[in-house]
């Protein structure tokens, strides 16, 4: 299995460039940055969407631009993995998303992972013009338009939200046909249908989803599509170190450990106890 570890750098947290520095030096293969534009104060919607959450951290509403955050650590390692986790596209412009990400890639020497998902807080998607009902829809036309920006010299898309007139944008992504693309969320029949048809790789949360349960069913959803599904990814995001075994077993090709987000003095012990589970 490949080894990475995801944080929410904030404007009080450990610097992303440091953090990535010593992720690399310690042999991970990839760091996973989250996004949340910003938190409305209402707080209507529960964590995650899920009744009776606790009160949501204040790093959510601290979190320093998913895109800024990964050009930095960039600019500090030169083998690290830089993981979108999660973009959430469902509420962003489309062009401008695969012109970051295509940059990033660019930039990085073809070092993206471009995690994505639907995305959970109602009122943040309020304020961007995404109706929670439309989500599923939207992602699926932006990934699409996003993929033939990536792909296409002269890239047309019409779908029921979007068009697209046909347009020119460069750079394009180093890695071919472009960067992985992992979807994160549980995999009900609507999800399993854009694993296969629009993405290279599953994200569940290690300790929500059932994913020993579902890896077969999903693999087999690829293969349906005709995709090879010995080449589509399966992380598990938030892992615990005594699970790692039974992820393992269950298929698991990557697993993801949570930092918190707080400053050296906090993350690089504990960073350095991870490291020490896998070596």
């Amino acid at each position: 299995m490949k080894f990475g570890v995801s944080m929410f750098p904030t404007d009080t947290s450990i610097r992303p460039e440091v953090l990535a520095a010593e992720v690399e030096a310690r042999g991970f293969e990839s760091l996973w940055v989250p996004e949340h534009s910003h938190i409305p104060v209402s707080r209507r919607t529960p964590w995650g969407g899920v009744a009776g959450a606790p009160p949501l951290p204040d790093m959510y509403w601290h979190t320093i631009d998913q895109f800024v955050a990964l050009a930095y650590a960039a600019t500090a390692t030169t083998t690290l993995r830089l993981g979108t986790g999660i973009s959430l596209v469902a509420q962003r412009d489309p062009i401008w998303t695969a012109k970051e990400a295509a940059s990033l890639d660019f930039l990085s020497g073809g070092r993206l992972l471009f995690g994505v998902g639907y995305g959970w807080n109602k009122e943040e998607m309020a304020s961007h013009g995404t109706r929670y009902p439309d989500r599923r829809a939207l992602f699926r036309e932006r990934i699409e338009i996003i993929k033939k920006l990536w792909t296409e010299e002269e890239a047309a898309y019409e779908g029921s939200y979007h068009r697209l007139e046909p347009s020119w944008a460069w750079p394009k992504p180093v890695q071919r046909p472009h960067p992985p693309i992992i979807l994160g969320a549980a995999a009900g029949p609507r999800t399993t249908a854009d694993l296969a048809d629009l993405c290279d790789g599953w994200m569940p949360l290690a300790t929500r989803h059932d994913i020993a349960g579902q890896i077969d069913r999903v693999r087999q959803a690829v293969a349906e599509a005709g995709k090879d599904p010995g080449s589509f990814e399966i992380t598990a995001s938030g892992a615990k170190v005594d699970a790692l075994d039974t992820l393992h077993d269950a298929g698991v090709d990557r697993v993801v450990f949570n930092l918190p987000s707080q400053g050296t003095e906090v993350v690089i012990p504990r960073l350095d106890m991870l490291a020490g589970s896998i070596g």
